[in-house]
């Protein structure tokens, strides 16, 4: 028996060795550098993916808002008692904090594990919806002409070919025809180079069309990218500096968000990646309740709400209309009223109905392939 346990302990150890020294092979041969980074940050420490707290495996900028006030809570703070059902619902996907609004007063708020109301996660695609509101105040303020002007105007790289028929309403309705490969699992997409590489800006400049703009959803992350850098070009200044000033200052958010970057000094990952508390995410929910106003001043501009929750005309992959995507937001439309919401990989929800003036903010590290909001 020992001698067979032995047998078995080597042919394990020089097949470990083996898949070691093909997978590095590979990536040597590839030029994938980035894997190493990605396989460094999760199958080496016990992870399969991505986490929302990846804050300090990347660079990053940091904003220090300006805002001093803080929620006001409902005479009925936290006395809703949430059901056995819904309670194994809501942690069997491993939520980390869970909060309800009506209108602007905290209903309900809950946190587990070591998530608490001062722990910063990360939003993931959630931060595709606010680059969008940043478009769209660029337009109000005149330094971008239309959402319907091209995209090369503000990106060099897109000048004289195929790619000049992109504008920028088409990157955000997700149809700009661009060959970028979205996967959260794959780690040869183009999405896993985004999050764990560098040279972002080359990574999206790269692609190329593969079908005509405008015509079909097709969700891709780095079209989110593009808006970025046409928002830096447009407005003259770093993404985390107009976002600073031109939402989160005027959100009230109170604690210190964090933006990863490509690199040290280097650009923001647009497409994901700001790191905010369960309380400031419910900033931007509230701008959104209130169709871009904050008290009586109207932040983003109404007209580009309007035009931001309506599900784009579009075809999709799966051979149906689109009804569930306007410019960077997700739309929902049900028996009962409208559900706008912003959503991020493993959960990441902000949710809002505004017919009810009603508010949701879900952190987690699980989610169904579609989520559900129970009875």
């Amino acid at each position: 028996m020992k001698r067979i346990l032995k047998k078995v302990g080597k042919y394990l150890l020089i097949t470990i060795v083996g898949l070691l020294i093909t997978i590095n092979l590979f990536i040597l041969l590839s030029g994938r550098f980035y894997m190493y980074k990605g396989i460094a940050n999760t199958y080496l420490v016990g992870k399969t993916g991505p986490s929302i707290y990846d804050l300090d495996v990347f660079a990053y900028s940091t904003i220090t808002p300006t805002g001093k006030k803080k929620w006001e809570k409902h005479k009925k703070y936290n006395k809703p008692v949430i059901s056995s059902d819904m309670r194994t619902y809501i942690e069997d996907l491993d939520t980390k904090a869970y909060l309800v609004f009506k209108g602007d007063t905290l209903v309900y708020e809950e946190y587990w594990d070591d998530h608490t109301d001062e722990s910063v996660s990360n939003s993931f695609s959630v931060a595709k919806t606010v680059v969008a509101l940043l478009v769209g105040i660029a337009v109000e303020e005149g330094k971008i002409a239309s959402l319907d002007e091209s995209a090369s105007e503000y990106l060099p790289q897109f000048k004289g070919g195929d790619l000049e028929q992109i504008t920028i309403r088409h990157l955000l309705t997700m149809s700009s025809g661009l060959d970028w490969t979205e996967s959260g699992k794959d780690p040869l997409s183009d999405n896993a180079e985004s999050y764990y590489g560098w040279g972002l800006r080359e990574l999206v400049m790269s692609q190329e069309l593969i079908s005509k703009p405008g015509k079909v959803f097709k969700y891709q992350s780095g079209n989110t990218q593009l808006l970025a850098f046409i928002v830096e070009k447009a407005t003259g200044e770093d993404l985390t500096q107009y976002a600073k000033d031109k939402i989160w200052d005027k959100v009230g958010a109170t604690s210190e968000i964090y933006w990863s970057l490509d690199e040290e000094g280097g650009d923001e990952k647009a497409f994901c990646c700001i790191y905010a508390t369960a309380r400031d995410y419910a900033r931007i929910g509230s701008l959104l309740l209130h169709e871009g106003r904050v008290g009586s001043e109207q932040v983003v501009p109404k007209w580009f709400y309007d035009e931001m929750i309506k599900p784009a005309n579009l075809g999709t992959e799966y051979d149906m209309p689109n009804y569930q995507y306007g410019l960077h937001i997700w739309t929902y439309f049900g028996n009962a009223n409208p559900v706008y919401y912003c959503r991020g990989v493993n959960g990441q929800y902000i949710i809002t109905v505004p017919e009810e003036d009603l508010m949701i903010v879900r952190l987690g590290s699980s989610r169904k392939a579609k989520f559900v909001i129970p009875d």
